[in-house]
């Protein structure tokens, strides 16, 4: 592959392009609707491409949050995080140049894109949303965090993410979630190709990625959609 498709359909195998959705839960994952190919394909597109444009993200523990504490039970932890990354949205940047040089930018844009994600969703979208890619590599991860935004206005009450990942040689990454008050819920995210849907805000957090060789990465093309 030297470009993504430019229709997002063009990923999925039968059962994604006929997904009707939109899932009971907040949080969704799917190994079985991009096909294994074409997964794989992706991956090494991202890797050859933006692999050398994204830049490390790192958020670690503070240390004054044990040494700051005055009393038992006092911890609190804000979202830690270990990732690269890249903001293809942001004008004249390399990432948003080379994102349009192999057809990410136009298969985001995709009438396919968006009508999947408004299934996934069981809301209208509003058609400009954010865009970004991660690359989590061995040991990376993130922290328990909400995604929740209640300074901004039209977020507060709650927005939608899409996620379409690709990886290689991961032997296990997990997703962890909240149900019922308790992070309980677990979903392994190492398959080739993984579609996830969050309906935020809730609690949740990526295990470290534990690799199964020496060039294991999970790439995650990442789109953050207000409510229309």
């Amino acid at each position: 592959m030297r470009r993504f498709p430019a229709q997002f359909a063009d990923l999925l195998m039968p059962r994604g392009r006929r997904f009707a959705g939109p899932p009971a839960d907040p949080f969704f994952a799917d190994a079985r609707l991009i096909a294994p190919t074409k997964a794989k394909a992706a991956f090494a597109l991202l890797e050859r491409s933006l692999g050398p444009v994204v830049k490390p993200m790192e958020r670690a523990i503070p240390p004054e949050s044990i040494a700051g504490q005055t009393r038992n039970y006092q911890e609190r932890l804000p979202k830690t995080v270990r990732v690269s990354t890249a903001d293809i949205d942001a004008a004249r940047t390399k990432a948003a140049s080379v994102a349009g040089e192999i057809g990410l930018t136009a298969m985001l844009r995709s009438e396919s894109y968006m009508e999947f994600a408004a299934k996934l969703a069981g809301r209208a979208l509003d058609p400009a949303f954010g865009r970004q890619v991660l690359r989590y590599g061995p040991g990376d991860y993130a922290g328990p965090h909400t995604d929740h935004h209640p300074e901004e206005p039209r977020a507060k009450g709650g927005y939608f993410d899409l996620h379409l990942m690709f990886a290689r040689d991961v032997a296990r990454q997990l997703l962890v979630y909240a149900k019922d008050g308790h992070l309980t819920e677990t979903v392994d995210i190492s398959a080739p190709g993984t579609v996830t849907a969050y309906r935020l805000p809730f609690w949740h957090y990526t295990t470290p990625l534990e690799a199964r060789g020496g060039r294991a990465a999970r790439w995650v093309v990442l789109g953050t959609f207000l409510y229309a």
